[in-house]
């Protein structure tokens, strides 16, 4: 497969994930969406992050449907891709991940203009965590991703693949049992690129993308996904 369309896959994928994903926070979030109040937020974000995994894998399945930077740093250690390939991905994804979360905007525009205050909305775009404290958090997201990449990796090796669905069912499971601390970013894509839209979507009383955080849900998961590449390389 050409870059080009590595690049067009992943793209598509990534947008897919996190329109789907970034919408399920927003239906949550913001007042005069049908979901707003109506109980069972951290369930509707969490499935809907799992289940947005489903689509976006599925829409980018030609390109083996990384839709990741961990996941393609992890399958570029263990020999999957060529590493001529990774900025390909990593550039498709986040450009994907900054033009799903401006359509998820524009999806919900009458009910981000129709609330009082927009300054907790920042949310809707990338993680925070619950305490703040880096190192921490750092440690949060390489045990979640770690979990991720390893499933990922040995997965084939067992033949009990369930497709893209077992995916999303594993990345449900994070949400649920490691979600709480940091918001489970476990995508550096997932994170960086919707908080850069968030950056400079004309959303009225925003408040700022903390940047001094931003750093934390990018390098955490690319070393947890490195961690897991590597145990996979020693494994029987």
């Amino acid at each position: 497969m050409s870059n080009i369309d590595i690049f067009i896959w992943e793209f598509l994928g990534t947008t897919v994930l996190c329109l789907l994903g970034n919408g399920s926070v927003a239906a949550v979030v913001l007042k005069n969406s049908y979901s707003h109040g109506g109980g069972g937020d951290w369930l509707i974000i969490v499935l809907g992050w799992g289940f947005g995994v489903f689509a976006g894998a599925s829409v980018a399945g030609p390109s083996g449907a990384h839709i990741n930077p961990a996941v393609t740093l992890a399958v570029a250690i263990s020999g999957g891709i060529p590493w001529s390939s990774v900025p390909v991905y990593w550039a498709a994804q986040m450009l994907g991940g900054i033009v799903g979360a401006s359509l998820c905007w524009a999806a919900f525009k009458l009910q981000f203009d129709a609330m009082d205050d927009n300054s907790g909305t920042r949310g809707i775009f990338c993680t925070s965590p619950s305490v703040r404290r880096f190192r921490w958090n750092i440690v949060t997201e390489i045990i979640a991703t770690f979990v991720l990449v390893l499933w990922i990796l040995t997965d084939p090796k067992s033949n009990q693949s369930l497709g893209y669905a077992a995916v999303s069912f594993v990345v449900i499971t994070i949400g649920f049992g490691l979600g709480g601390p940091t918001g489970y970013a476990i995508n550096p894509a997932r994170d960086l690129g919707p908080r850069i839209a968030y950056w400079f979507l004309p959303i009225p009383g925003k408040a700022g993308p903390d940047w001094r955080y931003s750093w934390v849900p990018v390098l955490g998961p690319l070393l947890g996904a490195a961690a897991a590449a590597g145990l996979s390389l020693v494994l029987p």
